[in-house]
């Protein structure tokens, strides 16, 4: 049987989620994490992650956690789903370069920033259930690091503003 293995992120930039929202002109629209295949030419799943993510949303990230794997065996290709938590460290959405970008048939889709917060997590109706069900569980602590972690950027700092 062949096995097929994705790459997925969940992007922690400041205090927010970053996901993807896509859909068709005219049809319903859906969330999902940043990710794709890995390909051959892709050194180790790290590498595919951070190609993905620079394709889809023109990111770079740091370094990468993996938290969960999802293996969904189908009756020809076993889908083995690897999903990675990494801080943003910069994004810009000029530098998106997938083929995704030049495929109509593949519809839009568009970078959100969300809350870290549970409710807001389970507002996007995320799939599958086992990623949902860890991002409930575990995004309070996230959320108690990303608190925690002072930031570079003067004006978040600034108690006046």
């Amino acid at each position: 049987m062949k096995i097929r293995r994705n790459v997925r992120a969940v992007l922690l930039d400041g205090d927010r989620l970053v996901f993807l929202r896509r859909g068709w002109p005219g049809g319903p629209f859906y969330y999902e994490t940043v990710g794709g295949g890995v390909e051959p030419d892709d050194a180790d799943l790290g590498a595919a992650l951070r190609r993905e993510v620079m394709e889809e949303i023109g990111a770079t990230i740091g370094p990468v956690t993996e938290f969960l794997t999802v293996t969904d065996p189908g009756e020809r290709v076993t889908v083995v789903q690897h999903y990675f938590l990494a801080d943003v460290l910069n994004m810009d959405l000029g530098r998106r370069n997938g083929p995704e970008m030049h495929d109509p048939d593949i519809g839009n889709f568009s970078p959100i920033r969300v809350a870290l917060e549970a409710s807001a997590v389970a507002a996007l109706d995320l799939q599958p259930t086992e990623l949902t069900d860890y991002l409930r569980d575990h995004v309070s602590s996230w959320r108690a690091r990303q608190d925690a972690t002072p930031s570079n950027d003067p004006y978040l700092n600034d108690p006046y503003l």
